[in-house]
């Protein structure tokens, strides 16, 4: 059973992108009692709850009330880019990567926490971090400052070989280390909740993880070379690599899956920052689609000998590239182009930057990828899914579990309170799809597509 409520997407005209962080609270309890009352499940039958949450957006609170002190600034914005520009920031650029297995970027945390303390009144006698630790201090009435293991080591601040907040680093973002949240095993118990009420008796918060690591989890991709995809408004794309970190060569990143009763475990992942996002722009700002739905029936009527490329690199480029001087183009344009190659070619934008992480992550890992588990809205695009196995080359697992986030948050969580064993990911069934276009034809279009990405780099 699911439910779910949006939250605004606040951008203003320099292209900052921001959330509430109080509708975002009260949206989480209102989904809790949504889904109990689809369920049909009174709340004095709930063990226990976890959460999964946006990871790199920085939010700013007051310690006494919980309430929000700013706007939130959202992984998507770019606001933060002068701060990584710094000189002082700069020259700690490769010890970054190396401690945090980050490249440096306004895309993490650390970068948006700094934006906030030089732009929020009282800065320093505010609470601060990322969304799950926001949500874990206004669920348990501000009683537990915590994150875990994997939305901590996406912030940019915290030694992934240390597992502790780097003082060095955090100093030079201006940040005090002691100040930042407690970091716990993500199937720790982050404190108990009545949820405004909805519970009579306080129910344990015994799971936390990044959207991107429950996914993971959910996909029950727990052995070293698995790799899933999750296509949301950005995608991550994670490869479990066990309990050794490997440090990129190729333009990704190495983070914590999770901790699990004291034991971690690493991930290679590339991020993107406009997936299911295009789609939206295509609605929402150009208007050419009325809905979502609408793209696979366009790209399917879309002539198939066009060569249009779009590359949506509306606040930069994410990985592998990394350049977030880049700016979103539409190459290839002829006087055939109509409405039906561009909806295609915005469509096949997100399996292209998929397979450009996915064949970077062969390269650093040393390991030959056999199928991608996907999950998240856009896979229920058949037209996306038939192309992103096309141009990848590899076999598309499509759980049939849309929501695999919130699931694998569930499932660990369930797992911690002894409601069941390992036997619970069989419960998640998948859907194959093969590759059907030709080796020659998948080489001629993915080569285009890297032709067009130069076009657009400005370093």
């Amino acid at each position: 059973m699911r439910a779910d409520l949006p939250h605004k997407q606040i951008v203003n005209e320099q292209g900052w992108v921001s959330h509430d962080g109080e509708e975002i609270y009260q949206n989480t309890v209102q989904v809790i009692k949504n889904v109990l009352n689809m369920a049909q499940v009174s709340p004095d039958n709930v063990a226990g709850i976890g959460i999964s949450n946006q990871r790199e957006t920085a939010i700013m609170w007051d310690r006494e009330s919980g309430l929000p002190a700013d706007y939130a600034v959202v992984w998507q914005c770019a606001r933060a880019t002068q701060i990584c520009e710094r000189k002082k920031v700069r020259d700690m650029a490769e010890q970054i990567q190396q401690r945090t297995g980050l490249k440096l970027s306004p895309y993490f945390t650390a970068a948006k926490i700094c934006w906030l303390f030089e732009h929020v009144k009282g800065a320093e006698k505010k609470a601060y971090g990322t969304i799950d630790s926001y949500l874990v201090y206004r669920l348990t009435k501000e009683k537990v400052y915590a994150t875990d293991y994997s939305n901590a080591s996406r912030t940019q601040l915290f030694n992934i070989f240390t597992l502790e907040w780097d003082r060095d680093i955090c100093n030079c973002f201006g940040i005090d280390a002691d100040t930042l949240p407690e970091v716990k095993d993500s199937n720790a118990c982050f404190g108990y909740t009545d949820c405004e009420g909805l519970f009579k008796t306080p129910v344990p918060i015994y799971a936390v993880m990044g959207d991107s690591h429950a996914a993971l989890f959910g996909q029950n991709c727990r052995l070293d070379g698995m790799t899933k995809i999750t296509y949301g408004t950005g995608s991550s794309i994670m490869m479990n690599i066990g309990q050794k970190p490997i440090l990129s060569n190729n333009g990704l990143v190495t983070s914590l899956a999770w901790g699990i009763d004291g034991k971690m475990e690493y991930v290679l992942e590339g991020n993107l920052n406009y997936t299911g996002a295009v789609v939206s722009w295509l609605k929402d700002n150009v208007g050419i689609i009325q809905n979502a739905a609408e793209t696979k029936t366009l790209a399917d009527m879309a002539n198939k000998n066009d060569n249009l490329y779009l590359i949506p690199a509306f606040t930069g480029l994410g990985a592998p590239y990394w350049d977030s001087g880049a700016r979103a183009a539409f190459i290839g344009i002829d006087r055939t182009t109509g409405k039906a190659e561009l909806v295609r070619a915005a469509l096949e934008s997100i399996a292209y930057q998929i397979t450009d992480i996915v064949r970077a992550m062969e390269k650093d890992s040393q390991k030959n990828i056999k199928m991608l588990r996907v999950d998240g809205g856009a896979t229920n695009n058949q037209y996306l899914m038939q192309f992103q196995s096309d141009i990848s080359g590899y076999k598309v697992l499509v759980s049939e579990t849309e929501e695999l986030s919130g699931t694998g948050a569930a499932f660990m969580a369930g797992m911690k309170l002894g409601l069941w064993d390992e036997e619970i990911f069989n419960t998640i069934k998948w859907k194959g799809i093969l590759p059907k276009m030709a080796a020659t034809k998948r080489m001629q279009k993915y080569n285009g597509y890297q032709k067009a990405v130069e076009r657009i780099r400005t370093i």
